[in-house]
């Protein structure tokens, strides 16, 4: 049995820049950090020949073909895993419409599960790739590529999207301190909506030229948040988080609607220095920047919301259990 543990993440400055629509003409950048919630895939082999895969149904079949579960389906057969397995996703939070990534962490673990299942060593940057082909170039999928890469990493990056489709990834230098003083001034609220990410996206996409220059903005953003997290201004990422949101709900109409915008207003009003809604927009979890001193007006403030403690985590995806008792495979 293998289990791989991989986290969700936040994004903070930069996002949509990761869309290819962006990046094929100039480098696209954010700054994005895993937190300490995850999901969870179990592979497991069986004793028949045929697949069992479970997550929100369950599905039995006897061919990868046959695998209604697209990410599963693609990625078995990356791996070239036929039959005899059974696969589990468990996710910390509702996987659907939550804006954390879930769908691309889901694709990273699947990846690392599998290819540790069929005793593959492989990098974290095939992962990353892989993943992005997966959900990109096979299921069509309208998304950037940051959430993979935060994904298969972890830690709080800068990553830069180049027009070749190469990617660099580099771990923004904050002492471990900062990270846990950061994490706590950061609060997730739930927005009690989820929403199709594709549908903001491709609509996004199709903006991408007209709002060039507005992306551009968002994405000179990131070496400006990095220096204020060297120098440990967190204050000033609040305010930079709150630039970032009205340039991000330009983009699409659909990125805010009226109850977010009153959620956001309402946090603002009682202390919150800058936030914005996490992933495409539309619904899932809205992130506020609140100094300590003012998380109690802002919890009131929108005590109609149920809030997700979390940190931020360094760790990216990896296995935390690795058991082949015998294998007649």
């Amino acid at each position: 049995m293998i289990i791989s543990q991989t986290p969700l993440r936040i994004s903070f400055v930069g996002g949509g820049t990761d869309l290819k629509s962006f990046y094929r003409s100039e480098d696209g950048m954010v700054l994005s950090s895993a937190i300490d919630k995850y999901v969870y895939v179990i592979v497991k082999e069986r004793f028949d020949e045929k697949i069992y895969i479970n997550y929100s149904i369950k599905e039995i079949v006897d061919e990868v073909p046959e695998i209604r579960h697209e990410l599963v389906r693609e990625a078995m057969k990356k791996v070239g895993i036929e039959r005899g397995v059974e696969i589990t996703t468990l996710a910390d939070v509702p996987s659907e419409g939550s804006g954390l990534g879930s769908s691309s962490s889901v694709t990273v673990g699947l990846l690392n599960a599998l290819y540790n299942y069929a005793g593959v060593q492989v990098t974290l940057e095939q992962i990353a790739k892989e993943a992005c082909e997966i959900e990109i170039d096979i299921c069509k999928k309208p998304i950037g590529k940051q959430d993979q890469y935060i994904a298969a990493y972890g830690g709080l990056n800068k990553i830069i999207f180049h027009p070749d489709e190469s990617v660099s990834v580099s771990r923004t230098p904050v002492l471990n301190i900062n990270l846990l003083i950061l994490g706590s001034r950061l609060l997730l609220f739930y927005t009690n909506k989820t929403r199709k990410a594709d549908n903001i996206l491709k609509k996004q996409e199709q903006n991408t030229e007209d709002k060039r220059q507005v992306l551009r903005e968002m994405k000179n953003f990131v070496p400006k948040l990095e220096e204020f997290l060297k120098s440990s201004k967190f204050n000033k990422l609040g305010k930079l988080l709150h630039e970032n949101w009205l340039l991000k709900k330009s983009l699409v109409g659909a990125i805010s609607n009226d109850e977010i915008d009153d959620m956001y207003q309402k946090a603002m009003d009682a202390g919150a220095l800058g936030g914005k809604i996490c992933g495409a927009g539309g619904g899932g979890f809205l992130l506020m920047y609140v100094p300590k001193a003012k998380q109690d007006k802002v919890r009131s403030a929108l005590s109609d919301y149920r809030e997700l403690p979390f940190m931020l985590d360094s760790f990216g995806s990896r296995i935390i259990f690795n058991v082949r008792r015998y294998s007649t495979k």
